[in-house]
């Protein structure tokens, strides 16, 4: 086991404590608008914050970026944190929320935790070592075709110009896949393909923090992970595709006609 996946599982089981804690007062939490739909609250900040302590215990020369608190420190290593993936779902006692971190070296990403506080579900992987569910190996589907796949995606909430490409992706996989599902945490969804619970999915908007783990879970769990294109740099330009090896491609076939220029060019 990688010796920084500890120490990642320490910081986000302390995460979930605080967050398991704050669920029971929810109508107490100070909350504020960063931007239209985006909501962030104090419990999001004390959970950042509890996570930056722990890995500086261990790692004080490590850089950091982490949703709250922004790019943090010079190094190759660099943790990558969503605090709480879900914020919405959280505010409205809606139990789909997670911790996410993850470690990269340079372009590699080394380790990977994804923490479910409201089930006690821990994802953890190590480059080269495998995926695993609560100490479990897992790994993607097995299904190959899309018709009979689950596939998981986000809304675009934030920024809205390019609905139509995304209303139009919607509705071609509706047709060709056996239900869609927006749970509203894109973390919690990945680690959900990783563990077969999900066929795939696919998301524009998205921002590092929310893939990077799910992204090393994937690939340690057999799947494959690209951007609209099936290119490597989905956590520049924030949008994914992610699934199983049939999957994927069946995936891409579908949302390739609805890439707009605009579409693709554009850095989220």
């Amino acid at each position: 086991m990688h010796p920084a996946l500890n120490i990642a599982i320490k910081a986000a089981r302390r995460a979930g404590d605080i967050i398991n804690r704050s669920s029971e007062r929810l109508d107490l939490l100070t909350v504020r608008h960063k931007s239209l739909n985006d909501l962030v609250s104090e419990v999001d900040k004390a959970a950042e914050d509890s996570i930056i302590d722990t890995l500086n215990e261990s790692f004080p020369d490590h850089a950091i970026l982490a949703e709250e608190s922004g790019k943090s420190g010079d190094s190759d290593y660099l943790w990558i944190i969503d605090p709480l993936d879900g914020t919405t779902n959280f505010l409205h006692g809606l139990p789909i929320y997670c911790v996410s971190i993850a470690l990269k070296y340079k372009n590699s990403m080394l380790v990977a935790v994804v923490y479910d506080p409201t089930r006690n579900d821990l994802f953890v992987a190590a480059k080269g070592e495998g995926a695993y569910l609560n100490e479990r190996r897992i790994r993607v589907s097995r299904r190959d075709k899309l018709i009979d796949g689950l596939i998981g995606t986000g809304f675009p909430f934030k920024m809205f110009d390019h609905n139509a490409a995304y209303l139009a992706m919607l509705r071609d996989i509706m047709k060709n896949s056996a239900g869609v599902r927006r749970p509203g945490a894109a973390a919690l969804d990945l680690a959900s393909v990783a563990a077969g619970r999900l066929d795939g999915f696919w998301e524009i908007g998205l921002s590092a923090w929310d893939m990077a783990a799910g992204s090393l879970l994937i690939k340690e769990a057999g799947g494959l992970i690209g951007d609209l294109e099936g290119e490597s740099n989905y956590l520049e330009n924030g949008r994914i595709v992610a699934a199983n090896p049939k999957i994927f491609s069946q995936l891409l076939q579908i949302i390739k006609p609805h890439i707009t220029p605009n579409l693709k060019n554009s850095s989220s």
